[in-house]
């Protein structure tokens, strides 16, 4: 798995106009290919009038799945340069779609693949973006008594805790780098006087 990747902090759009053409950047996260594709589906369906209605979107953390379409431009001219913006700026599990309503002046391929690939890296910028960073998954299982001093010393050190969970002991989920896990496991020990259970799991990502 990949250290960490950056994606869009939120859905949004942008609009830019280039010689009289409007061009409208839909930006979304998408966890898989499948969301890709119904966003896509979904702006297309609401700008249905729209001249173009071009995407690309790159899913995985290693950007495993790479997807573009000009829908009409001339091949290369406007899919192509919105993944490769995508890709230049490091982004992952995001969509993009760019909705063109022509305005009567043609920009040439040149000009074209400036608009499409500045269209998104314009939205990107207006949108914003965030950092997802791998975590060890792990768990701690404490008694009652020292539970709940536990979670608040937990969260006061910037720990993630992710669940808790109560029955005889009480188990609680937690994230962290995995470089962090040895000092962890002696912190744990010294503020539980050592009678926390420590286990270590997957991997998952989370904000950095």
């Amino acid at each position: 798995m990949q250290d960490e990747y950056r994606t869009v902090a939120r859905a949004g759009t942008h609009e830019t106009e280039i010689n009289r053409s409007r061009f409208l950047c839909a930006l979304a996260p998408a966890a898989t290919e499948r969301e890709a594709q119904d966003f896509v589906a979904a702006v297309r369906e609401e700008h249905a009038d729209a001249t173009h209605n071009c995407w690309a979107y790159v899913v995985g953390a290693d950007a495993s799945v790479q997807r573009a379409s000009d829908d009409g431009e001339p091949g290369g001219t406007a899919g192509l340069p919105m993944l490769q913006m995508l890709l230049r700026r490091e982004m992952r599990y995001v969509v993009a779609v760019v909705t063109r309503y022509y305005g009567g002046v043609k920009l040439g391929a040149g000009g074209l693949i400036r608009a499409y690939g500045g269209a998104v890296g314009e939205a990107l910028d207006a949108v914003g973006t965030r950092t997802r960073r791998r975590f060890r998954l792990a768990t701690v299982t404490v008694d009652h008594q020292r539970a709940g001093r536990l979670q608040n010393d937990l969260r006061a050190t910037g720990r993630e805790v992710r669940d808790v969970r109560y029955a005889e002991a009480v188990t609680i989920e937690i994230a962290l780098p995995d470089a962090d896990v040895p000092a962890f496991r002696a912190w744990l020990a010294d503020a539980t006087a050592g009678t926390a259970g420590f286990e270590t799991g997957g991997e998952a990502y989370g904000d950095a």
